[in-house]
């Protein structure tokens, strides 16, 4: 399988969202950047923050254009690049999995993720790979708004924040575009609650 050639962290720009639910897919895009060791800087012609990785062969990109414009970035980098939608690699958030849990998929459904929704309409297809990042639901999908735009409780942050550890330890994975083995190593679910989480061998 071809390598990743662009990575998107998705989430909303401001000191105000820094924190929120919303913005799990920039937390693992600004890790990235660290452990790739460079810098994000603001592209204007990409409408976002970017890093070339050139160890890699990637770019990084953290859009700037609020959650539900993100496509207008993406699509400007990846076509200045010419890279291709099945190149691309999205990091989000996601409500249909619970806070600690990932999921790697290629193409599929949007799941009502305005991101997506946006990347696909700039994009003009929904096959992308894409690294889900589990927030957990709300319970009432007339408050999902304010649920994503509020930060995640002590206790969902602190197992986002290990998922996150874990999509690290599996980055040459995805790096490589060794999808199947990432989805093998990343498509988990977090310990039921008063379990120890599992460690690295």
């Amino acid at each position: 399988m071809p390598t990743p050639r662009l990575v998107v962290g998705l989430g909303n720009p401001g000191p105000e969202y820094a924190a929120t639910r919303h913005n799990a897919g920039f937390w693992l895009a600004q890790r990235v950047a660290q452990r790739y060791g460079v810098a994000l800087a603001r592209e204007s012609r990409f409408h976002g923050l970017a890093a070339n990785v050139r160890c890699a062969g990637l770019w990084l990109l953290l859009p700037q254009t609020f959650m539900n414009r993100c496509g207008q970035a993406v699509a400007a980098l990846a076509r200045f690049h010419r890279i291709e939608p099945a190149d691309i690699l999205v990091l989000h958030d996601e409500l249909d999995l619970p806070p600690g849990a990932l999921r790697v998929k290629f193409g599929g459904g949007l799941g009502g993720h305005n991101g997506l929704k946006d990347i696909v309409a700039h994009l003009g297809t929904q096959d992308f790979w894409r690294l889900r990042i589990g927030i957990g639901h709300p319970g009432d999908r007339n408050v999902v708004v304010n649920w994503v735009l509020k930060p995640p409780r002590a206790e969902e942050q602190t197992l986002i924040d290990e998922a996150i550890d874990r999509a690290l330890s599996g980055w040459d994975l995805l790096a490589a575009g060794d999808y199947p083995a990432a989805m093998q190593r990343l498509n988990s679910k977090p310990p039921a609650s008063g379990e120890p989480a599992a460690k690295e061998p």
